[in-house]
């Protein structure tokens, strides 16, 4: 027998460590202190010091079958090579676009649901990214594994984590990725095996494989899923499976306030209209069904009281998934939004939302019914619940340009109030003060997911921000800054001009407010020219395409965004862009079409990206040295 000591849970390891120490020479009792077999670690797989458990719990690994077998299995996925080019978040891309699955990988620790927020470029099965090859040595930059399993319904969680497991449904039609992995099993099994997976008892033999030494470094290969014991069915089996679906439809309540959800309905203080919302009650009855699917599955193991509580002193713990968080450490400006907002500042970013029309005010006033929830598997909807129907009138029709501009028909603050009036909903007194100064950080931070920032309403403003324009991303096309020059500014300037001429011909009648006024007219006139201007010049080449995401499309007008750090992204993006870092994208060929056609000749992916193909050239395979026996002398 040996002689083990379990610190890690200990602050002060030092003082505990003389305390055990001492026990172990007394022979008294220390639950740190345990006295085990080496020859009994061979049981689990890699023989780690697993010695904090039983033997009966390590001798399951022999008893019974592995997770890997009878049509059940796990399965790494997809790795880009170059996320900034192939992924994109879901609001980015055209919602009628099938070239763009959902796209796993890993996310926020949330078991039994999470929304998948990302999606993927896999037109024609992935042809680009399939092809997407280093010129200097001719590797795959990407790796495309398990296609075979793509687009299957099954179950998915973050391969790296400081927490437990966090196993959740994937719905049907999606991609999973090397840091988003994905299990399946037979369909009846789907539930029970959901439960089972988010389960104490199951996180007991991944770390007992794993011997992560702190919370902050499992990772959880599919070949240790794998290895872990299935339980054979019996009468539980059933329960275990209700309750794993009763806790995606709580979770998944708790999600439809979230507004870059697929699950969105409305924001939080108005979502209690569409019946019970009390998210205090939910997480409390999530509690519940998580320490009943405990139990359940202790029994299902026949773990012992000792089993049980190792199990229970696992030192896990809720946070986010390490692969999100690893990134976000390269990046120390990325949020992701996760965090709740404000509901003062939720309703009023709904409110804009129903403005530009892209949410749907009728939920809120009962005139619409919210559709009926969807299962847990079935594919991701192209909008969410929340927004406005393809088919449904707008709240207020435009050209997909609003201005913060009172007295204006398209004055987005009015349009606000009015929305808000509408739904009978406060009306707080600073709305075009909230407009102005913080509407954008909060939007850009609701709107930026896993190191991607797309925000979908874009202020342009002239250069001290007294005028400003709001352009809606989704309804971009090659026209948007001719119709804002020609219905916008032109006329703003008209109106300029004429208060500037009443002022001009009072001459020395102008009274000190006169004067003010006159100077910041003259002011307005000067920088509403310099920005017409410029929207000019830029709109002659602008050819926006959704497929290339937001950094990449508002990268030209970056000079005319008044958020600095928005704005040092963008111009980094279009200095990249002249440098010809990122030829893959449409807008790249709309300002550089003859750098880029001359890549495709040697970029298979690159003219893939352009359907340029024909131009592309395979390369002479490289000969061969022939290798044999030097001659003698």
């Amino acid at each position: 027998m040996t002689t083990f000591l379990r610190l890690l849970d200990d602050k002060d390891k030092s003082a505990s460590l003389l305390t055990s120490c001492k026990s172990v020479r007394t022979g008294s009792e220390d639950e740190r202190t345990y006295q085990v077999s080496p020859s009994s670690f061979s049981n689990v797989p890699g023989a780690p010091f697993a010695y904090w458990v039983s033997d009966a719990v390590r001798g399951l690994f022999r008893t019974l079958s592995a997770f890997e077998g009878d049509n059940r299995t796990a399965k790494v996925g997809l790795q880009t090579g170059d996320d900034f080019r192939f992924v994109r978040g879901w609001w980015e891309i055209d919602a009628r676009s099938q070239n763009w699955p959902p796209f796993a990988k890993g996310g926020a620790f949330s078991p039994f649901y999470v929304d998948t927020y990302l999606v993927v470029d896999w037109l024609n099965d992935g042809a680009e990214i399939r092809n997407f090859t280093n010129l200097q040595n001719g590797k795959l930059n990407s790796r495309p594994q398990n296609t075979s399993f793509y687009k299957r319904h099954g179950l998915t969680w973050g391969d790296r984590t400081s927490s437990f497991l966090s196993v959740k449904p994937w719905p049907a039609g999606g991609v999973f990725s090397v840091k988003g992995s994905a299990g399946f099993v037979p369909d009846e099994d789907l539930y029970f095996v959901l439960a089972l997976m988010n389960s104490r008892a199951f996180n007991l033999f991944l770390e007992m494989m794993v011997n992560a030494g702190s919370a902050v470094s499992r990772s959880y290969q599919v070949g240790v899923i794998g290895n872990v014991p299935y339980p054979a069915a019996n009468e539980m089996h059933g329960i275990l499976s209700d309750l794993a679906l009763r806790a995606w439809r709580l979770k998944r309540a708790l999600d439809t306030t979230e507004e870059t959800s697929h699950a969105f309905y409305l924001p939080a203080i108005l979502r209690g209209r569409l019946g019970d919302y009390e998210p205090p009650a939910i997480v409390a009855k999530l509690a519940v069904i998580h320490a009943e699917i405990d139990d359940i599955a202790f029994d299902l193991y026949g773990f012992s009281d000792a089993d049980r509580a190792a199990a229970l002193r696992l030192p896990g713990t809720e946070d986010e998934d390490a692969n999100d968080a690893a990134e976000d450490a390269d990046d120390g400006e990325d949020e992701d939004g996760a965090e709740a907002i404000d509901q003062t500042d939720g309703l009023l970013s709904w409110a804009a939302g129903v403005a530009f029309g892209r949410f749907d005010w009728r939920l809120a006033t009962g005139e619409r019914e919210a559709p009926p929830e969807p299962e847990p598997f079935d594919p991701l909807p192209a909008k969410s619940p929340g927004m406005l129907p393809d088919d449904a009138e707008p709240f207020y029709a435009h050209s997909g340009i609003l201005v913060d501009d009172q007295g204006h028909p398209n004055d987005l603050a009015r349009l606000i109030e009015e929305v808000l009036a509408r739904v009978e909903a406060p009306v707080p007194a600073d709305v075009r003060r909230w407009l102005q100064r913080d509407v954008f950080s909060l939007h850009l931070k609701q709107y930026s997911k896993s190191r991607r920032k797309a925000p979908i309403y874009w202020p342009i403003s002239t250069s001290s921000g007294s005028y400003t324009l709001w352009l809606y991303y989704p309804s971009l096309t090659d026209q948007t800054l001719f119709t804002a020059v020609n219905d916008f500014i032109e006329p703003k300037l008209t109106q300029v001009d004429q208060d500037v001429a009443a002022l001009r011909t009072k001459g020395s009648a102008r009274s000190r407010d006169d004067e003010k006024a006159f100077e910041a007219l003259q002011a307005l006139d000067l920088e509403l020219i310099e920005l017409r201007d410029t929207l000019l010049a830029i709109a002659q080449t602008y050819r926006p395409n959704h497929d290339d995401g937001v950094q990449i499309t508002a990268a030209p007008l970056w000079q005319l965004f008044r958020h600095k750090p928005w704005q040092k992204i963008l111009k980094d993006t279009w200095a990249k862009l002249e440098k010809g870092d990122y030829d893959w994208a449409h807008l790249a060929m709309a300002y550089w079409p003859d750098r880029v056609r001359e890549k495709c000749e040697t970029d298979k992916s690159l003219a893939i990206a352009h359907d340029l193909e024909h131009l592309y050239v395979e390369p002479d395979p490289t000969p061969t040295k022939a290798r044999g026996r030097k001659k003698d002398g």
